[in-house]
């Protein structure tokens, strides 16, 4: 099969119209999920039933990562779908630590969501939550080390592509705070705090709020009197 789109916008189109009124198999769609063109895989992740083996689940996942970012979506938004209702499917899916905390950094922030919520069911398995962890670590520390390079005439986009993972991979760090190494824990929040962008400080003081350890007190303090309106306000809305 084609592995890319057809010729033109209308052939896709009208492709798309046709997959969607016909009814496939289970093993039809994840043959198009694992050889078909991005339409195609894009559409038998979003009707896939479930997954039923191993095989389906690596299938599916292999399409998070490396592909079309419609595809990549697709895929986010089933398996997200699956683990929210069929619980069982952790036990497919929590042998790929290092796919979503590659997918955690995706260039599309929806699917960086959808990812979260994935992990947010994944971290129950021990196993994946270590993996899971130590890779986006490594992924705040090279963001870090790019920001530091960075000098005012730099494009501006280079600098945003790095903000946008650190505030992702904060974003994903705070469901683990319990298993992180304190003192690394205090020296990624303590560079988060002196970030301008004030989104990735505000993701700061969310974690820096769950945290009952007087070592941190310093840095919730320099928070909790940050410039900005809605990292200062962190602190003063009632945890859920």
């Amino acid at each position: 099969m084609n592995t890319g789109f057809y010729k033109d916008l209308d052939t896709n189109f009208e492709q798309a119209c046709e997959m969607i009124d016909k009814n496939f198999s289970h093993e039809e769609l994840i043959n198009l999920l694992k050889n078909g063109n991005i339409p195609q895989k894009q559409i038998a992740a979003l009707e896939l039933d479930g997954v039923y083996c191993q095989n389906d689940a690596e299938i599916l996942i292999n399409n998070l990562t490396g592909c079309d970012g419609k595809i990549r979506e697709a895929a986010a938004l089933k398996i997200s779908k699956l683990l929210n209702e069929a619980p069982k499917t952790i036990n497919y899916f929590k042998i790929y630590p290092e796919i979503f905390a590659d997918a955690s950094i995706d260039i599309n922030g929806n699917i960086c969501r959808l990812v979260t919520d994935c992990v947010s069911i994944l971290r129950k398995d021990s196993d994946f939550s270590k993996v899971y962890t130590e890779r986006i670590i490594r992924f705040i520390d090279s963001a870090f080390e790019e920001l530091d390079k960075f000098i005012y005439k730099d494009k501006k986009y280079l600098i945003n592509k790095q903000l946008f993972k650190l505030y992702w991979c904060l974003e994903d760090l705070r469901l683990f705070i319990d298993i992180i190494d304190r003192e690394k824990l205090f020296e990624i929040l303590s560079k988060s705090c002196d970030v301008t962008e004030y989104t990735v400080r505000e993701k700061a003081a969310k974690i820096l709020k769950l945290i009952d350890d007087k070592k941190f007190s310093p840095l919730r303090e320099k928070l909790m009197r940050d410039e900005n309106y809605y990292v200062r306000e962190v602190f003063r809305v009632k945890s859920s």
